[in-house]
């Protein structure tokens, strides 16, 4: 037989969040006047652009991602052509949007040149587009102003320059006029809540509720019912580990030995088995917390969703899966654990019992790992600092349980099952769930890259073979190296099959469309499936936020705002993912005002409004894609997409904001909630 050795559980999962760290900044703009004190000089914007994101080109074809827009506002100096870039484009297709898009990735250079026709001279300088990665899409924004001389003094290109720029000023001023009309209502006053001066209305539509969405996001018992998950989820896994043939065989072992050890004095061994079980848990619980302190809750969130690391956490799982199935043995070093055995026998007292714990954690990888390794990538999702800790302490606890209580009530060891057949069957078990488990991570970074190799209907397909080939499996129907001969079925493993095969058969109208609510969470949205009978999309009412306010004061029902973006590819998941669930379809439709606000529309704003960011930096809004990607900003203080967050009608928040999530008993609870508040207010 094969033998495959791994380093360590920790060298593991240390891969795994190298290879996908992500950070807050999207982009990172240098904007710096090159060439002052002459007569060519030119501004030099270089983007550093975070690992993961693209950053789309001046020139992305329509109905892609929100191109580079860059605005120059001049003074004593004219724009020589346009900003050059100082490398080309990655040119890619998206299946998603039917276009190539054009994108950089890493560090891009781009320069304006500038002609000035003064002694001193100024330029403002602007930047907007979109980056986005795997998790979603984010506005991006660049801006300084620059000032200069030149030993240009050319009165005739003066005004030469003003003679050019006038028809463009009175032909803007002409467009923004006829747009004003855009802005009133059909009693020709103003929409509520916007000026037609030069800066936003600071009433309550527009007032900033930060605070009141972190009272929300701090509820405890929202994280309460989350680390209540996570900690059932651990313990779950636990129990799961203790029938592996690594776990199983060691517990009547190592409670004898504990027992002898102590024979005169049962409250000795008592104290022993108990010390010892209490070790597994600081063990696993102490894993837990140096995974989220090394690379915080934010980045455990990003490692979740991040393409590369589903991808190398798809190819763990599929070794796990082939050595669960008797393809190869996979164990640590033996030398690991021989050097914890000799720490066993040259210590005494507690030290001795600790590093006895610390075998059974190593002896027991093989079986643990890929169970302890889908623990943390769960925990990782809530974005809780201590979910690690709290799945890895249900882990330990379960496993350690039997050690204490056969050691408390030794008879207990003569009813527990013998090792033998039925372990192996267990394992074989695992090895299909985990293959199972490991489409669902190829899927994320199938979505993330567009290959298309995973659409809907090819997931659902391979469960449905893989389940049925387990319940075929517990039918003694096939058999994998190190089974013994089925001669007879019992009750459990026939129920098992049962259970197997009827999940098979459940998924079969997935095929055609049908949203199959259990899965859902593992599925690939249903956008991508080319064949589809279901009808179940969910519209918004308007597409305007003081329209929209307006509407749910009149209707008198709360407001859901739905920050989306033509060019964000997980705001499509979303819809079709989780609106076309049902329930939630039926709830957003009768109870709530859907408002969508595309923060990447580029219909202009009747006029332009100027406003300052929280930084200090001051802002003009263009496009009604600008107007709403401040107010995100501006009242919520977010600026990533998808963003969903329900108020009442006077602009406060009744949860807390949803971002991309595909888990629909969290939206629904996420709904439920805001009804609820609305009714209390």
């Amino acid at each position: 037989m094969r033998r495959l050795t791994v380093s360590s559980l920790t060298a593991v999962y240390a891969l795994i969040a190298a290879v996908a760290c992500m950070a807050a900044d999207a982009v990172k703009w240098d904007i710096r006047l090159v060439g002052d004190g002459t007569d060519s000089p030119s501004v030099v914007a270089t983007a550093t652009i975070e690992p993961g994101y693209h950053l789309y080109s001046v020139d992305n074809p329509a109905g892609g991602s929100n191109p580079l827009v860059f605005y120059f506002d001049t003074k004593g100096c004219q724009t020589v052509g346009q900003p050059v870039a100082d490398r080309p484009y990655t040119k890619e297709f998206d299946d998603t949007f039917e276009v190539d898009q054009h994108f950089y990735s890493g560090k891009v250079t781009f320069t304006q040149k500038l002609k000035p026709t003064s002694p001193d001279f100024s330029v403002d300088v602007e930047i907007k587009g979109q980056a986005c990665n795997d998790t979603g899409c984010t506005q991006v924004f660049g801006g300084k102003s620059l000032k200069g001389k030149s030993p240009v003094a050319d009165k005739a290109a003066a005004d030469k320059t003003a003679a050019e720029e006038k028809p463009q000023t009175e032909e803007k001023a002409e467009a923004i006029a006829e747009a004003v009309d855009s802005l009133h209502q059909a009693d020709g006053t103003l929409v509520p809540g916007v000026l037609a001066g030069d800066d936003v209305a600071k009433d309550g539509w527009w007032a900033n509720v930060e605070a009141e969405l972190k009272e929300y996001e701090e509820d405890t018992h929202e994280n309460s019912g989350n680390l209540l998950y996570i900690f059932l989820a651990g313990f779950l896994g636990g129990l799961i580990a203790l029938v592996t043939p690594c776990v199983w065989p060691m517990i009547p072992m190592t409670v004898s030995f504990f027992l002898k050890q102590n024979k005169k004095s049962r409250r000795k061994a008592i104290g022993a088995a108990s010390t010892y079980g209490a070790s597994i848990i600081v063990i696993y619980v102490v894993l837990g917390l140096a995974v989220t302190i090394i690379f915080g809750a934010s980045a455990l969130n990003n490692l979740a969703t991040n393409a590369v690391f589903n991808i190398i956490f798809f190819l763990l799982l599929v070794v796990f899966a082939i050595s669960f199935m008797g393809g190869f043995e996979l164990t640590l070093p033996s030398s690991w654990t021989n050097k914890m055995d000799s720490k066993v026998d040259s210590t005494t007292g507690m030290l001795s019992i600790f590093f006895m714990a610390f075998t059974l954690v190593l002896v027991s990888f093989s079986c643990t790992g890929p169970i302890i390794g889908t623990l943390l990538v769960e925990a990782a999702s809530t974005s809780n600092f201590v979910s690690p800790a709290i799945g890895m302490f249900g882990f330990a606890l379960a496993l350690a349980l039997p050690f204490t209580l056969f050691a408390m009530f030794p008879t207990m060891l003569n009813s527990m099952p013998k090792s033998g057949g039925w372990m192996n069957t267990v394992k074989v078990v695992l090895g299909f769930l985990e293959l199972a488990l490991a489409l669902k991570f190829l899927s994320v970074a199938d979505l993330a890259y567009g290959w298309r190799i995973l659409d809907r209907e090819v997931f659902v397909s391979l469960w449905i073979v893989i389940f049925a080939l387990l319940g075929v499996y517990l039918l003694g129907k096939i058999t994998f190296p190190h089974d013994d001969k089925v001669e007879k079925i019992g009750v459990t493993r026939f129920m098992l099959a049962c259970v197997s095969l009827s999940f098979a058969v459940y998924m079969i109208p997935g095929l055609w469309g049908a949203p199959l609510k259990s899965i859902s969470a593992f599925a690939p949205p249903t956008y991508t499936q080319d064949f589809s009978l279901y009808e179940g999309d969910v519209h918004a009412v308007v597409d305007d936020y003081e329209e929209g306010m307006e509407l749910g004061r009149k209707l008198g029902k709360p407001v859901m705002l739905d920050f989306s973006g033509y060019g964000c590819v997980n705001c499509r998941k979303m819809e079709a993912a989780v609106w076309t669930d049902p329930e939630i379809k039926s709830t957003i439709d009768k109870d709530f005002v859907l408002v969508t606000l595309m923060v990447d529309e580029k219909k202009a704003l009747p006029e332009p409004i100027k406003v300052t960011e929280a930084d200090g930096t001051p802002r003009t809004l263009r496009t009604y894609g600008d107007k709403w990607s401040y107010l995100q900003r501006s009242k919520f203080g977010a600026n990533a997409q998808p963003f969903h967050v329900l108020v009442d009608n006077d602009g406060h928040p009744l949860a807390p904001a949803f971002v991309y999530d595909e888990d629909i008993p969290a939206y629904k609870r996420f709904l439920q909630q805001g009804l609820e508040n609305y009714a209390k207010k």
